[in-house]
């Protein structure tokens, strides 16, 4: 048996004509024995007669060129927004790169203690922030001194590095490999990205 709220939206598609077959039959035997539904069914109907009989609306020509103009104009999309979603891979690299670059001007801002680093420092002599490898001494493979004065006398068989520090040569000393002085930011961070590449390498 169908009740009140099942009757309400078949009562809509009867007045539209889309109601068929056993549901416009139920809705019948509904209104039949419901007085409440039938009296709302009758003022739908009534309603439905006086729209219907209401004269068509005309509209003119130039309504839709009106709302359009009347609207916010669109926001123009940002060409390198629409870059970074297509180049997802790009840009994960970029964002890795500034990281790294604020890491790195970070640390060289941040560290001030003295470094020595290398395979064979037994001949190296260190003295409160300088280094020294003396005359008749050999130091065999890299030698890198940071934050610090290098003083070399003897013989360097590899690299010879000095990070934010001075060099000093003597007339004896002898360096196999390149001397690199590293005397600003930028040019050290470029050389910890190799430092870093050439471990990846090995």
């Amino acid at each position: 048996m169908m009740n009140c709220k099942e009757a309400l939206p078949l009562m809509h598609e009867y007045l539209d004509g889309d109601l068929q077959g056993s549901e416009a039959l139920q809705l019948k035997e509904h209104l039949i024995s419901c007085t409440a539904c039938h009296a709302l069914f009758r003022e739908l109907e009534r309603t439905d007669a006086i729209v219907r009989s209401l004269p068509p609306v005309s509209v003119p020509d130039t309504l839709t060129a009106q709302i359009m103009s009347g609207l916010p104009p669109v926001k123009k999309r940002n060409s390198w927004m629409d870059w970074i979603r297509k180049h997802p891979a790009v840009s994960v690299a970029v964002v890795f790169a500034a990281v790294m670059f604020g890491s790195f001007t970070s640390m060289w801002n941040d560290d001030k203690n003295l470094m020595v680093k290398g395979s064979d420092l037994q001949d190296v002599v260190i003295q409160g922030d300088t280094v020294t490898v003396p005359k008749g001494h050999t130091v065999n493979g890299d030698l890198v001194v940071q934050r610090g004065k290098l003083k070399v006398e003897g013989d360097v068989t590899g690299n010879l590095i000095v990070i934010d520090g001075t060099l000093n040569l003597a007339s004896t000393a002898h360096i196999s490999g390149q001397v690199t002085q590293v005397d600003e930011a930028l040019s050290w961070i470029w050389y910890k990205i190799g430092e870093f590449v050439g471990m990846l390498s090995n």
